[in-house]
């Protein structure tokens, strides 16, 4: 079971880090080629940032792996502490995105630029967080949970229907993250060349 959820908690940050990167992507495109942005696309990657990790990845993380690594160890508190800081600003980060996005789509003179720092600010603060748990939290995990610990959490990780992996039973994110790579255009996605 060690297997099963550790290969659910990396390809969770996948689906994440594979949004990131399409919203820095496109940042790129609009600033060096002068593309006109796919506000509806963006929007469905903000909301999917917002909807998966934020309100599914993040609280079963704190209840399940955390929790348990607390259980059986204090060498990660500091680490655990700082990371459960972090899921709790989660959704003030995601806010920012979006009131950035707004203000971008409202076509205000700096529009762009105030999104694009914001979506700059959320990447950078998205590769330290997951950094900190696949560098230091996974490696004490996998020293100090039990197999007991372990069938918990992948049974915990397993009902959160990754999209990109067509896992029960939630359809909503398998199909929300099918629509954005529809949408995006390549190399993010397979959706019409821009």
């Amino acid at each position: 079971m060690l297997n099963l959820a550790l290969a659910t908690i990396h390809d969770e940050h996948r689906s994440l880090a594979a949004i990131v990167h399409g919203l820095k992507y496109i940042i790129r495109e609009v600033r060096e080629k002068g593309i006109a942005p796919d506000f509806k696309l963006i929007w469905a990657m903000i909301y999917y940032i917002d909807a998966f990790p934020e309100k599914l990845h993040h609280p079963k993380e704190n209840v399940y792996l955390f929790a348990k690594l607390r259980q059986r160890t204090h060498e990660a508190d500091t680490v655990l502490d700082e990371l459960e800081r972090q899921h709790t600003e989660g959704s003030r980060h995601v806010r920012e995105l979006e009131h950035a996005l707004g203000y971008y789509e409202a076509d205000k003179p700096d529009g762009f630029e105030v999104f694009a720092a914001a979506v700059e600010k959320f990447a950078e603060l998205t590769w330290e967080h997951m950094n900190l748990e696949e560098k230091m939290i996974i490696p004490l995990a996998k020293k100090y949970l039990t197999p007991e610990d372990w069938i918990e959490i992948a049974e915990a990780f397993g009902e959160n229907g990754d999209p990109r992996f067509g896992a029960e039973p939630d359809h909503e994110f398998r199909n929300l993250f099918s629509r954005i790579v529809n949408l995006a255009p390549p190399p993010i996605g397979v959706g019409p060349a821009k």
